[in-house]
C-alpha cells in the first residue's frame, strides 16, 4: 500500500512539520516551536522566507515569523523563552548564509551550555555546488566541503546538514527527539543549502500530522536513591545546591517540603535562583562566587552536598573551593548522566529532580538536622538578611 504524500518544498515541509510539534508534560501541552525568529538575506529568501509567508498567508498563527535585528540576539531569546518556558518550547531561529549563521554561534554555546533547546536553521551553501562560490562562501583550500556551518558541530547537541530532500525527514524527527529531550537538549542545528530549500519532495503527510512529545521523567532507581537515603540520614551538616533542574522539572515545590520536613538548608545557583522565596526559613541565598555569606560558610562544612538540577559550573563551587571539607560527600540528583556523575561522586541519582524529591521526602520521613545545627543556619540567615537590608535601605541621599 503506498503512503499518502503532498507535494511541497523542503522548507515548506519543514515548516509545516515544525507547527505540528507539541511538548506534554503530564496534564499541560504547548506547542514545542511557537514561531520563527529571522533575518533573510543570502541563501533563505526563497526557501524558509517564502514558506513562511505562505504559511502566515494559510493561517497567521501557524508559524508566526518574527523580525529580529540581530542573530545573536535571536538566539538568545530562543534561549530565554526556553528556560521561561521550562525547556517545553523555544523558538527556531533561521539565518543566512556566511555571517548571518556565525552570528548563532555564541547563541549555540549558550544553549548547549545551558542545557536549554534552542533549534538553528542557518542556510548554507549549494549542495550541488553549481553556484560555487557564493556571496560569503568559506573557501577552506584543503576541503571543498566545509562551510561556516561545520563550526556548529561542536557547539550543538545535534547538528545535520540536508544534503537531499528526502532527508529531511528522518533529521526533523531526530532534531525534535534531542531538542525535547531533557537529558540530551541544547542547541539542535539543521544546516539547510541554499538550493535544497526549495527543491520539492513527496512528503508523507504523516510527517505532517500532530505529533506529541512526552517530557521523560525517569524514576530513581531503587539502589541509587537507598544509598542517597543512608547518605542523608547519617550527615551532620547537610546542604542542598538547587539548580536549573528544579525549575525544569517544577520541583520547586518538593524542593519546599524537602527542606521544610528535614530541615536541611538550600542554597541556589543562578540558573536555580526563584526555586524558593527568599524568607524561607531554609533558604541562604546564592552559592558560589557570586553567593551569600550564609551559603558559603555553611558549603565550606558540608558533610553532605545534595546537588539537585545543578552542572556545577565554577560560578556555583568557587572553582572548586565552596565546599572545603576533605570527606565531602556528593549526592547528585539529575536526569542527564553527565552531570550526575561529577565532582567524582559514588552516589549519583540519575533521575528527574521533582520525582526524586518525592522519593526522599517518603524515605526520610521523621529525619531532621540536629538543633544545634538548626540554630546555626537560622543564624547565618539572620545575618545575610540583615546585611541585604542594610544595603537595600534608603537613604534619602542622591542615587
Amino acid at each position: 500500500m503506498t503512503e499518502p504524500t503532498v507535494r511541497m518544498t523542503v522548507s515548506q515541509a519543514l515548516v509545516a512539520f515544525l507547527a505540528n510539534q507539541w511538548t506534554v508534560d503530564g496534564d499541560h501541552r504547548e506547542r514545542t516551536i511557537p514561531g520563527v525568529f529571522g533575518i533573510f538575506g543570502h541563501g533563505n529568501v526563497a526557501g524558509i522566507g517564502q514558506a513562511l509567508m505562505q504559511a502566515n498567508a494559510q493561517d497567521p498563527d501557524l508559524m508566526p515569523y518574527h523580525q529580529a535585528r540581530n542573530e545573536q540576539a535571536m538566539v538568545h531569546q530562543s534561549v530565554g523563552f526556553a528556560r521561561m518556558h521550562r525547556r517545553l518550547a523555544t523558538y527556531a531561529s533561521a539565518a543566512s548564509v556566511g555571517p548571518g549563521a556565525a552570528n548563532m554561534l555564541t547563541g549555540a554555546a549558550l544553549a548547549t551550555a545551558n542545557r536549554l533547546p534552542a533549534l538553528l536553521l542557518p542556510s548554507d551553501t549549494f549542495a550541488t555546488r553549481v553556484a560555487d562560490p557564493v556571496l560569503q562562501q568559506l573557501e577552506h583550500p584543503h576541503d571543498t566541503g566545509i562551510s561556516v556551518n561545520d563550526a556548529f558541530r561542536p557547539l550543538s547537541r545535534f547538528f545535520d546538514r540536508v544534503q537531499r530532500p528526502e532527508q529531511l525527514c528522518s533529521i526533523a524527527l531526530a532534531a525534535m527527539r534531542v531538542l525535547t529531550d531533557p537529558a540530551e537538549t541544547g542547541a539542535v542545528t539543521i544546516a539547510l543549502p541554499e538550493d535544497v530549500q526549495a527543491e520539492a519532495l513527496d512528503v508523507p503527510l504523516a510527517f505532517l500530522a500532530p505529533r506529541e512529545w512526552h517530557l521523560r521523567r525517569p524514576l530513581p532507581e531503587r539502589g541509587p536513591l537507598a544509598r542517597a537515603v543512608q547518605a542523608i540520614r547519617d550527615a551532620r551538616t547537610p546542604l542542598i545546591v538547587a539548580g536549573g533542574g528544579v525549575i525544569y522539572s517544577a520541583a520547586e515545590q518538593a524542593l519546599l517540603r524537602f527542606a521544610e520536613q528535614t530541615g536541611i538548608p538550600v542554597a541556589t545557583t543562578q540558573a536555580g535562583g526563584g526555586s524558593l522565596v527568599w524568607d524561607q526559613p531554609q533558604y541562604l541565598g546564592g552559592i558560589g562566587a557570586t553567593g551569600s555569606t550564609a551559603a558559603n560558610r555553611l558549603a565550606a562544612e558540608a558533610d553532605v552536598v545534595i546537588g539537585i538540577g545543578t552542572r556545577y559550573s565554577d560560578f556555583t563551587t568557587a572553582s572548586r573551593t565552596a565546599f572545603q571539607r576533605p570527606d565531602v560527600t556528593f549526592v547528585n540528583v539529575n536526569v542527564a548522566p553527565f552531570d550526575a556523575y561529577k565532582h567524582g561522586t559514588q552516589l549519583p541519582v540519575v533521575a528527574d529532580p521533582r520525582e526524586t524529591l518525592e522519593a526522599l521526602i517518603e524515605a526520610l520521613a521523621g529525619t531532621r538536622v540536629d538543633a544545634a545545627y538548626a540554630d546555626r543556619i537560622a543564624r547565618e540567615k539572620r545575618e545575610w538578611d540583615a546585611a541585604v537590608d542594610r544595603a537595600l535601605a534608603p537613604t534619602g541621599g542622591a542615587l
